[in-house]
């Protein structure tokens, strides 16, 4: 089979385990009565980004092959997720917090790192092959949005929104991809037999980056647009699903296919990835990240103004297309700059430091802070036989704009790097 569609593939089932539950879990939980802990679940997710994927990438880089770690990294994750939904349907609207949020952190304390991995799979292959990481892999990346997608819409179309038979379909699409890395290309461990200090032997070194000023200001701003990373994942469901307390918005198609909805912003993303290689190529580092900076205040914005009505609507789906500029201007060319300032030796590692940095450090501080600011402004209410959180969303979102555009103005007069 073709390298190309081999990467395309992973790619497609990496980010399937993660749309299946993603922008759907908070409704669930609020279903069952700790909507006021959705930001711990999903800050769970920056918290063990904090260690995990630059652990992980340590393994990789010395002694394990990256896409057989992978592999069992899918598993283990597959394996919680199966727990958490089999102990969610057993406990009903009666879940105790501490046990489902323990299976559910365990799953994504070995699903977080491999969102690393599977771009060190990718752009080792890639140059092994003799390709352009710049050029070739956006496409391949491609795939892993549409698998995102999809998932999204199997849960929303089967109902599975408000339950917990999302996280079953995370657990089989997990279990699938660690079968299919047994058939991936074989990534290279370091074989050096020299004698090594402590810091290199454990991969630190990819911390030595934080030297070059260039990269220091590059991971400090990383980690502050991290923030925002998680926040409409955690609360766009929530959010709209609150409109249906509304009798004139409650039966309208935004409230009631919320996932579909939401699923405009990764169509975005498709879009978006493929215009990465030119805009790097002609606008540099810099530029495109500020792009990503000011799309999140329009994100955010249009989220404080819109509604599910018409014309309201559209600007929620306005709010969806500048999504894809907003994640993946930052994400994917963000990794494609430590890729190619970094040498081969620490490209695992590296990649696991800008995970830390953004997924990790960023985004659990973003994700605890929108939830307190979300549980003063909000509260929950019971319509029919659901549990909706209801208040004064608005000026949340209006909030976290105010933040992204104070991040991307100072970004613009801090961050100067040199031309290449």
């Amino acid at each position: 089979m073709n390298l190309k569609v081999r990467l395309a593939l992973m790619n497609f089932l990496e980010f399937a385990v993660w749309g299946a539950y993603l922008t759907s879990m908070g409704r669930y939980l609020g279903n069952i009565g700790i909507g006021s802990e959705i930001g711990l679940f999903y800050s769970m997710q920056g918290v063990v980004s904090i260690f995990m994927p630059a652990l992980m990438g340590i393994v990789a880089d010395r002694w394990i092959p990256a896409q057989r770690l992978l592999g069992f990294c899918h598993l283990l994750a597959g394996v919680f997720m199966f727990a958490t939904a089999g102990y969610g349907l057993s406990v009903g609207e009666h879940a105790n917090f501490t046990t489902i949020f323990t299976l559910y952190s365990l799953s994504v304390a070995f699903y977080m790192p491999t969102l690393a991995l599977s771009n060190s799979v990718a752009y080792s292959a890639l140059t092994n092959a003799g390709m352009d990481t710049v050029k070739d892999f956006p496409p391949i990346r491609v795939f892993g949005t549409i698998g995102f997608i999809l998932t999204m819409w199997l849960v929303d179309i089967m109902g599975f929104q408000s339950n917990q038979n999302q996280f079953i379909t995370s657990g089989v699409v997990s279990i699938i991809l660690f079968l299919y890395t047994f058939t991936l290309p074989n990534c290279a461990v370091s074989k050096g037999t020299e004698q090594k200090s402590f810091i290199d032997a454990f991969g630190l070194r990819a911390f030595s980056l934080f030297k070059q000023k260039k990269m220091a200001v590059f991971f400090v701003f990383s980690m502050l647009l991290g923030v925002s990373l998680q926040i409409t994942n955690s609360f766009a469901n929530p959010f709209l699903f609150s409109f249906g307390a509304q009798p004139e918005f409650a039966d309208t198609f935004g409230v009631q296919h919320a996932n579909i909805l939401i699923s405009l912003s990764q169509i975005s993303e498709t879009c978006c990835i493929l215009l990465i290689p030119f805009f790097m190529r002609h606008y540099g580092i810099k530029n495109v990240m500020l792009i990503a900076m000011f799309a999140w205040v329009l994100r955010f914005g249009l989220f404080g103004v819109g509604n599910p009505g018409f014309p309201g609507i559209l600007l929620f789906v306005l709010s969806m297309i500048v999504y894809g500029v907003a994640f993946d201007f930052f994400n994917i060319s963000g990794s494609l700059f430590v890729d190619n300032s970094t040498e081969p030796s620490l490209r695992s590692s590296a990649q696991g430091l800008f995970m830390l940095m953004t997924n990790g450090i960023g985004a659990t501080i973003g994700t605890l802070a929108a939830q307190a600011l979300v549980n003063s402004y909000t509260y929950p209410k019971v319509v029919g036989s659901d549990t909706l959180t209801v208040g004064d969303w608005s000026s949340c979102w209006f909030i976290f704009a105010g933040y992204a555009f104070v991040v991307g103005v100072c970004f613009a007069l801090i961050f100067r790097p040199k031309k290449a």
